[in-house]
């Protein structure tokens, strides 16, 4: 079974757009193990890949706060030690909480839960001030793990900070999505078959 893990270089970089676009490429099956702020991303993935498998997700916290810290609040301990990939015939893509050092729970940073699978991983960076900085760490945080992730950069080019964290991270860059103000399920198969055209029969 092919499994993609879908990074970010902080909250809201685009992760969920990313894993619609990699759903929709792979006619893959989706599955967010540990969501804060309640169901939407799920609902994100519904929407914008309509014919797509969602697994249930193991965890679902209402307070769009860090996992240990909305896990607290609602007096959850959070189990992980046994926790497997659900099993499937599919491709299945896997959206992370936040970064990749997000804390969990008082034994597993997110990046050492998500390392138990064995997965290609996909990291999404997107343009802001200290996006450089963000990426080439949680890229480096990676690295040390002894994976090499592919980046994908999202929003209006910035071709200076793009070069900056492809020369230092030496990871390859899988594409770019562009900022859009209205993101729908034909936004995702266009870019389903720019980025991964030889995947889909009808690009």
């Amino acid at each position: 079974m092919r499994t993609i893990i879908v990074a970010g270089c902080g909250t809201d970089v685009g992760k969920t757009v990313i894993s619609a676009i990699l759903v929709q490429a792979l006619s893959a099956d989706y599955w967010k193990p540990i969501q804060s702020g309640g169901n939407s991303d799920l609902l994100t993935i519904k929407n914008l890949v309509p014919h797509s498998f969602i697994h249930p997700s193991l965890y679902t916290f209402q307070n769009p706060l860090s996992p240990h810290h909305a896990a607290r609040l609602e007096g959850v301990e959070m189990q992980l030690d046994q926790v497997v990939q659900p099993k499937t015939e599919n491709a299945l893509v896997v959206e992370m909480a936040g970064g990749v050092c997000v804390p969990l729970n008082d034994n597993y940073l997110s990046i050492d839960f998500f390392i138990r699978f064995e997965a290609e991983w996909i990291v999404v960076s997107s343009h802001y001030l200290g996006s450089i900085n963000h990426t080439l760490l949680t890229l480096e945080a990676l690295k040390r793990r002894g994976i090499t992730p592919q980046i994908v950069f999202n929003g209006d080019p910035n071709p200076d900070s793009e070069k900056a964290i492809l020369h230092y991270s030496g990871c390859p860059a899988l594409g770019r999505i562009k900022k859009h103000t209205v993101i729908d399920s034909n936004l995702i198969r266009r870019y389903a078959c720019q980025l991964f055209g030889t995947l889909l029969p009808k690009c």
